[in-house]
């Protein structure tokens, strides 16, 4: 992509009339422990990096240096964590909304490019693969995976037995055989299938026990 696609949306919104546009990205939808964050950056018109882009799509290293650069520059830009609890009680895609509109209220954007996500009625656009696709996106992807993979690392030092600083809580192979070997940890999401699992054959166990 030229510099011109990558800033499509963003030179859009200043055509229409905009001034303050905002990028926002979630990280840790698919996981079945630890929070969701929400990131949002508002950059100045003439900023632009080649390297931002869709997280998912850079190394670590990459991603911690581009961190740094994102918040040197932008404007302005927010961080939300939204609790495992608040994950449980309004579900994943609710969360990823509720931390969006959190983020939208306190930075006050005149027009918001959301990935994939309809914000109801303030000015804004939901972009599928926005994080792809618009600069500001794609630096708020990397701001809210950054946060979140830092977060699992101290879980990992924390609950050493689960390897949340290597799978980030994503479901994967080892992660469940932590999770049928030591059961469910307070960081873990109640409301995902994997972890209902064994919460029941645990009450089932307790439940075996008292007869």
């Amino acid at each position: 992509m030229n510099n011109q696609e990558r800033l499509k949306y963003e030179n859009e919104a200043r055509t229409a009339g905009y001034s303050r546009i905002l990028g926002v990205d979630e990280a840790g939808r698919g996981p079945m422990a630890g929070p969701l964050v929400v990131g949002g950056v508002i950059f100045p018109e003439d900023f632009y990096d080649e390297r931002i882009n869709d997280s998912k799509k850079l190394t670590e290293k990459k991603r911690e240096a581009l961190y740094d650069l994102i918040i040197e520059n932008a404007l302005a830009y927010q961080i939300e964590v939204l609790s495992v609890e608040e994950v449980d009680t309004l579900n994943v895609y609710e969360a990823s909304r509720t931390g969006m509109k959190r983020i939208v209220e306190s930075l006050e954007p005149d027009f918001t490019l959301s990935d994939a996500m309809p914000l109801g009625d303030i000015p804004h656009l939901s972009i599928i693969k926005g994080d792809a696709k618009s600069l500001s996106i794609g630096a708020a992807s990397i701001l809210a995976k950054v946060t979140r993979d830092r977060i699992m690392k101290e879980y990992g030092k924390q609950y050493p037995e689960y390897g949340f600083e290597k799978h980030k809580g994503y479901v994967t192979k080892a992660h469940k055989e932590a999770l049928e070997k030591y059961g469910v940890t307070p960081i873990h999401r109640k409301s995902f299938a994997p972890v209902q699992k064994v919460l029941n054959e645990q009450l089932s166990f307790d439940f075996e026990e008292k007869d």
